[in-house]
């Protein structure tokens, strides 16, 4: 995930979260039109956030998908790199995990 994607979304659930809490926050103290105000601002909070949050998803499947192809490419470009660098990858795991 880049960090742009993983920016926006923290906006859209700050967004999300801060409607939320104005709604809940204050339901208490408001009258029956208020809350059917708050109530229209937090529908409409939470469309817009699954909306943008749908196309945030889908950028990043995108970008996981091409990120997987180039992999994909250089494994059967590069085959014997490939296992070098797998086995030194499992060689540093190994000897991290036995030190604890």
């Amino acid at each position: 995930m880049s960090k742009d994607n993983a920016d926006h979304l923290r906006a859209e659930l700050k967004s999300l979260a801060d409607t939320l809490e104005e709604v809940l926050g204050n339901s208490g103290e408001k009258s029956k039109e208020e809350l059917g105000k708050l109530r229209t601002k937090a529908e409409k909070a939470l469309r817009e956030s699954r909306h943008r949050l749908g196309e945030t998803g889908d950028v990043i499947a995108r970008q996981t998908r091409e990120a997987a192809a180039r992999t994909d490419e250089y494994v059967r470009d590069n085959p014997w790199a490939s296992v070098g660098i797998g086995a030194a990858v499992g060689v540093v795991l190994g000897v991290l995990l036995t030190r604890r």
